[in-house]
C-alpha cells in the first residue's frame, strides 16, 4: 500500500509535454565563444604588461652603472634587459618593479636593435675596461601557439561557415533541425496533447463530401461494425476541388472528429536541394505512422510530389521527385501492409496526377469538393457571419443570391470585408449596403475616383458599358444586367455585374448571345463614333478563347464537325506539336473569326436599331455613373426572357428572385473601357 502511495504523487507530476519547448536550448555558440577566449588566453601568457621600451641612451647608462644582469638577443630582432635584483630598488626601476608569482622571471625592458653586428660591437666598446662584463645571449623563439594559428584558424572558420551554412539550410528539419536529420519527416503531429478543435459542424456545405469523408472517421473509431462483414476500410482519400473550396479545412476536421494521431504536412515539404532527401522523409513518415497506428496522413498540394512521371520531354524526368514519388507509392500500397495507415490527400491539379497514385489500393476513393450552391453558400454565410454584429436589412438568403461561383474562402473574405469597410465608416452594426460594398471590391477591386480621366474619354466609357448592358438586356440567352459603373475599379475604367443561371449545359445560342453581349461595347464605340478603341481588350481575349473552345473543344461548328482536341490528361502541355494538321489548324482560325464577325454583326445592328435608347442609357450612366436594373426598365421596357425572375431595389435581384435555381449575380471579368495608355486595358 505504501508503495502505491508513494507512485501516485510520481504519476501525476509527471512533466507536460506542452512545456517542453519553454526549456532554453542549449546554444553551441557558447563553445566556439569558450574555443575564442581560450586562444587569447594563451597569446597573453607571453605578455607583460611591465615590459618597456628603451632606447640606445637609457641602455647605454645602465651598462655603464652595471645595472643588467643580462642581455638577451631574441632573434636577432631585439634586446631583452633583465636588471639586477639588488639594482630593481632604486627609485628609477619603480615602474618596472615585478611583483610576487606570475611575471616575476619577466625581463624589464626592450630595445629594438638595427644592425646586429653594430649593437654587438656597442655594447662590447663599452664594457671592454669592465672586469665583470654582461655578455649578449642569442635566443632563438618560435611563437608556436602564433604560427599554429596561422594555419589552424583559417581552417576552423572554414569548418565553422560550413556548419552555420548547414544548419540554415536544415532549419526545421525533423529532430532539432540538424544536418544530419534532415531525411527525417517534416510533418506536424496532432494527437491528444496537441488536438484539433475544428470538427464537421464547423464544416458548412460540402454535405456529400462529408459523408464519405465521415465513413472514415467512424470506421476508426468503431472498425468492428465494418470488419465483422469482411469489410476493409479505404487506404486513402484524395480532395480533389477548386482553391478555395475548403479541402484543407475539411481534413482539420477529420482531425477534430477522429480523435487519433493526425499527421499533416505539405507536398512540398519532401522537396529539398539534397538528392535522396524526399525518399527518406517519406520512409520516415511512414515509420512514425505506423508506430502510431491507427493514425492518419494528410498530405496537401500532393501534386507538388505526385505529378505524371515521365511528363517532360523537354529536359527530362526529375529524379528526385520520381524518387519521392516511387517511395511514396510503394509506402502506400507495396510489398509490405499499413494496417491502421490512412492518407488524406488535397490537389486543385488531379488532372496532373500520376495514374498510379490514383488506382485502387491507393487513393481508393476521389472526394470532388466543389464550389457551393445556393444552399451551400447560405450555410456559408451563416457559419462566417456568427462573430459579426449586422443589422435586420442583413439576409443570408440575400448575401447568398448575390454571390454565384463565390468559394468558401471568396464568402469569408466577404464577411471580413464587410466588417472592415462598416468600421472605416465608424458604424456600430454591419449593414446591408456593407455587404454589398464588399461584394463590389472583391469583384471588381477598390474604387479609383480620383483617377484623372478626360470627358471625351469618360463619355466613350458611358458608351461602351452601355452597349454591354443594352445589347444583354435585348438578346435571350445572355446574361442580364444587373448593374452597371463607369468609376475605375482595380485595372478596369468600367465594370459590369449579371444575373446568369447556373447552368451545367449549354447550347451553341446560349454561347453565341454571350459572345454578342461582350462584343456589344466595341460595337457601341463603332456605331456611335465610327472609330474603336484599345478599351475592348479584355472582351477581345474573352470572346477568343470562347469561340476557340466552342470550335476546338466543344463540337458546336458544322465545318469542323463532331470532333474534339480537348486532352483531359493535359499531357499536351508539353508537346511540340498540335493534334490536328495544318489544313484544319487554318480551318480552325477561320470559323473562330467567322463566329466572331457574325457576333459583332448582330451586336451592331441590335445597336444601330436602338440608337436613341443607347444615347438615353448612356447619358444617365454619365450623370449617375452607377445604373441598375431600373434604369434599363424606363428605357427598354421589361425584360421579356426573364419573366420568372423578380426583382427589388437597387442592389441587385429580391430574396423571392431565382426560385427554384440558383441565381445571384454572376461576377464577370471588369471590361475596360477606353483608356489613353495601352497597359490600363491589361
Amino acid at each position: 500500500m505504501n508503495d502505491t502511495n508513494e507512485k501516485k504523487p510520481e504519476s501525476n507530476n509527471r512533466p507536460d509535454p506542452k512545456l517542453k519547448n519553454n526549456k532554453p536550448r542549449f546554444s553551441y555558440y557558447w563553445i566556439y565563444a569558450l574555443l575564442a577566449v581560450l586562444i587569447i588566453g594563451l597569446q597573453l601568457m607571453n605578455w607583460n604588461t611591465t615590459v618597456k621600451n628603451i632606447g640606445w641612451g637609457e641602455l647605454k647608462e645602465m651598462i655603464l652603472n652595471q645595472e643588467i644582469e643580462r642581455l638577451v638577443l631574441v632573434n636577432k630582432e631585439f634586446a631583452e634587459v633583465f636588471i639586477k635584483k639588488d639594482k630593481l630598488a632604486l627609485e628609477k626601476f619603480k615602474e618596472v618593479r615585478p611583483g610576487e608569482g606570475f611575471g616575476s622571471t619577466r625581463p624589464q625592458y626592450v630595445y629594438n636593435i638595427g644592425s646586429v653586428e653594430t649593437f654587438e660591437k656597442d655594447v662590447s666598446d663599452i664594457q671592454k675596461d669592465f672586469e665583470k662584463p654582461v655578455y649578449i645571449e642569442n635566443l632563438t623563439r618560435r611563437n608556436v601557439w602564433g604560427d599554429a594559428l596561422s594555419w589552424i584558424l583559417p581552417v576552423l572558420l572554414l569548418i565553422g561557415a560550413w556548419f552555420f551554412i548547414m544548419r540554415m539550410m536544415s532549419r526545421g528539419a525533423g529532430g532539432g533541425g540538424q544536418i544530419f536529420n534532415i531525411g527525417k519527416s517534416k510533418a506536424q503531429l496532432f494527437d491528444k496533447d496537441t488536438h484539433v478543435s475544428i470538427n464537421f459542424n464547423d464544416v458548412a456545405g460540402l454535405e456529400e463530401a462529408k459523408v464519405e469523408i465521415m465513413e472514415i472517421v467512424d470506421f476508426l473509431k468503431n472498425p468492428k461494425k465494418y470488419t465483422t462483414l469482411g469489410g476493409k476500410i479505404p487506404k486513402g482519400a484524395l480532395l480533389v476541388g477548386p482553391p478555395g473550396t475548403g479541402k484543407t479545412l475539411l481534413a482539420k476536421a477529420v482531425a477534430g472528429e477522429a480523435k487519433v494521431p493526425f499527421f499533416s504536412l505539405s507536398g512540398s515539404d519532401f522537396v529539398e536541394m539534397f538528392v535522396g532527401v524526399g525518399a527518406s522523409r517519406v520512409r520516415d513518415l511512414f515509420k512514425q505512422a505506423k508506430e502510431k497506428a491507427p493514425c492518419i496522413i494528410f498530405i496537401d498540394e500532393i501534386d507538388a510530389i505526385g505529378r505524371a512521371r515521365g511528363r517532360n520531354q523537354i529536359t527530362g524526368a526529375n529524379d528526385e521527385r520520381e524518387n519521392t514519388l516511387n517511395q511514396l507509392l510503394t509506402e502506400m500500397d507495396g510489398f509490405a501492409t499499413n494496417a491502421g495507415v490512412i492518407i488524406l490527400a488535397a490537389t486543385n491539379r488531379a488532372d496532373i496526377l500520376d495514374r498510379a497514385l490514383l488506382r485502387a489500393g491507393r487513393f481508393d476513393r476521389q472526394i470532388h469538393v466543389e464550389l457551393p450552391d445556393l444552399e451551400e453558400r447560405k450555410a456559408i454565410f451563416k457559419v462566417h457571419m456568427k462573430p459579426l454584429k449586422f443589422d435586420e436589412s442583413v439576409g443570408v438568403d440575400f448575401l447568398s443570391k448575390q454571390t454565384p461561383g463565390f468559394s468558401g474562402a471568396d464568402i469569408a473574405n466577404v464577411c471580413n470585408e464587410a466588417a472592415l469597410i462598416a468600421a472605416r465608416r465608424n458604424k456600430t452594426e454591419i449593414s446591408k449596403q456593407d455587404f454589398m460594398d464588399a461584394i463590389d471590391r472583391i469583384i471588381g477591386g477598390l474604387e479609383k475616383r480620383n483617377k484623372i480621366i478626360s470627358p471625351q474619354e469618360k463619355k466613350v466609357i458611358a458608351f461602351h458599358e452601355a452597349g454591354h448592358a443594352a445589347v444583354s438586356w435585348l438578346l435571350q440567352y445572355a446574361h442580364p444586367l444587373v448593374k452597371v459603373t463607369i468609376v475605375p475599379r482595380g485595372k478596369a475604367l468600367g465594370a459590369a455585374w449579371y444575373l446568369p443561371e447556373e447552368r451545367q449545359i449549354t447550347t451553341y445560342e446560349q454561347m453565341f448571345d454571350e459572345l454578342v453581349a461582350t462584343l456589344g461595347g466595341r460595337a457601341s464605340e463603332d456605331v456611335v463614333f465610327g472609330k474603336i478603341s484599345t478599351g475592348a481588350l479584355n472582351d477581345l481575349e474573352k470572346v477568343t478563347k470562347q469561340a476557340y473552345a466552342m470550335v476546338v473543344y466543344f463540337g458546336l461548328n458544322k465545318e469542323i464537325g463532331n470532333v474534339s482536341y480537348y486532352d483531359s490528361t493535359g499531357q499536351q502541355e508539353y508537346s511540340f506539336s498540335k493534334p490536328y494538321s495544318e489544313a484544319t489548324a487554318q480551318l480552325i482560325d477561320t470559323e473562330i473569326k467567322k463566329i466572331i464577325e457574325q457576333a459583332y454583326s448582330r451586336a451592331k445592328e441590335i445597336l444601330s436599331e436602338n440608337r436613341d435608347k443607347l444615347e438615353e442609357l448612356a447619358s444617365i450612366l454619365l450623370k449617375k455613373e452607377v445604373i441598375f436594373r431600373e434604369d434599363l426598365e424606363t428605357i427598354f421596357g421589361k425584360r421579356p426572357f426573364d419573366e420568372s425572375h423578380e426583382f427589388n431595389g437597387q442592389n441587385g435581384p429580391s430574396e423571392n428572385a431565382g426560385q427554384g435555381s440558383d441565381s445571384g449575380i454572376q461576377p464577370v471579368e471588369p471590361q475596360p473601357a477606353e483608356p489613353v495608355q495601352p497597359d490600363e486595358n491589361q
